[in-house]
């Protein structure tokens, strides 16, 4: 049996390259083991056919951020059904247009942002990325969110108007925001600063039963078409 070596010298002897260039390639997915795409410079290799993809390049690989569409009764931020845990490879949605590449080191280290009620649905964001979490964190209050409210009910007189502008929550005065109606049955409010459990006590102080919530935008990022369950990366170069 030949003597094993680690993947990084096997890459540098075959891409005429320094040890620490190859490390770079394997990190960033370029590099596969007998078919198999090996992200650890470390992994020992001796009589396997190990293969540089013809497209490599020592670009730096960005962080990923990743946008989920949560289904109801996961649970954002914490809570014991974490919709972390749903953003696998076999999960990513098939008409991800993003064009970044899947790699294993995606699915470490993402931290959810922007909570979402648990009974609610929609759009959350995982990241990797200090500059995506500073912007969802840091300036959260300024960042409009959009999202689609199914409700019953009669609402009160003027209660469109007293959604707009009007209304307080847990003692404290909402500042103005965008609501109309979409439907006979749906809302569509466009609100900044929204806290857990705020758009049920905003319909219900109108006359009207909240049946569904679903996030639709968080600033310039939209859920579109995305199936519950299913995640897409946030493509490089677009902001919320």
């Amino acid at each position: 049996m030949s003597d094993s070596i680690r993947l990084a010298k096997r890459v540098a002897a075959l891409a005429h390259c320094s040890r620490a260039e190859a490390e770079r390639y394997i990190e960033s997915g370029w590099v596969s083991v007998d078919g198999v795409v090996v992200e650890k410079p470390q992994h020992l290799v001796s009589t396997e056919t190990v293969t540089l993809d013809p497209e490599a390049r020592l670009e730096a690989e960005e962080p990923a951020t990743v946008l989920l569409h949560k289904p109801v009764g996961f649970d954002t931020i914490s809570g014991s059904h974490p919709a972390a845990a749903l953003v696998t490879p076999a999960t990513r949605w098939t008409d991800d247009a993003s064009g970044v590449r899947l790699l294993k080191r995606h699915f470490v280290r993402l931290t959810p942002l922007v909570p979402l009620d648990r009974d609610g649905s929609g759009l959350m964001v995982l990241t990797q990325d200090g500059r995506v979490w500073r912007r969802l964190t840091e300036d959260h209050d300024e960042i409009e969110q959009e999202f689609v409210v199914e409700v019953r009910g009669e609402i009160a007189p003027y209660g469109l108007h007293r959604l707009n502008h009007g209304l307080s929550y847990q003692g404290r005065a909402l500042p103005p925001c965008k609501v109309s109606w979409q439907n006979e049955v749906r809302l569509r409010f466009a609100i900044k600063a929204v806290q857990g459990g705020q758009l049920r006590d905003m319909c219900a102080q109108v006359g009207l039963e909240v049946v569904a919530i679903r996030r639709i935008r968080i600033g310039k990022i939209s859920l579109g078409k995305m199936p519950a369950g299913s995640w897409r990366y946030l493509p490089v170069g677009e902001r919320f």
